[in-house]
């Protein structure tokens, strides 16, 4: 189950408008990738270390794909791929790598993660 809890914002469109409430989802802790590699090697027959340096194996491996501009695609995972904001310019000509105010990485579910989206429950705290 999913917490979420309320969070007022303002409208950016027209910050004299009344202020409204939002649901916000609540982080109920981390998973990081030592944890991933014990779930890993308990559910497997891989010991380990050896599950830790593949896991970490692959993200070294993926920050080399993206920054050749390539999209990582883990199946049943999702793709990774990177994105930019930029400023816009008047024509094409004055257009330059210098427009690029800043990087992001993109990630787009595969069909388990998005079947799952779909089937989450949700619970309001305080």
């Amino acid at each position: 189950m999913i917490q979420v809890k309320p969070l007022q914002k303002v409208n950016p469109l027209d910050i004299e408008a009344e202020r409204k409430y939002y649901v916000h989802a609540v982080a109920t802790g981390t998973v990081d990738l030592e944890r991933l590699a014990f779930l890993i090697a308990n559910q497997s027959t891989v010991r380990e270390a050896d599950c830790y340096a593949v896991t970490l194996s692959l993200v070294h491996n993926m920050i080399d794909a993206l920054e050749q501009g390539k999209i990582v695609k883990l199946d049943k995972l999702g793709s990774f791929q990177i994105g930019v904001n930029s400023m816009g310019v008047s024509t094409e000509k004055e257009l330059s790598a210098n427009a690029v105010k800043k990087a992001h990485v993109n990630f787009r579910p595969d069909a388990g993660l998005r079947k799952m989206l779909k089937n989450l429950k949700f619970k309001v705290t305080s």
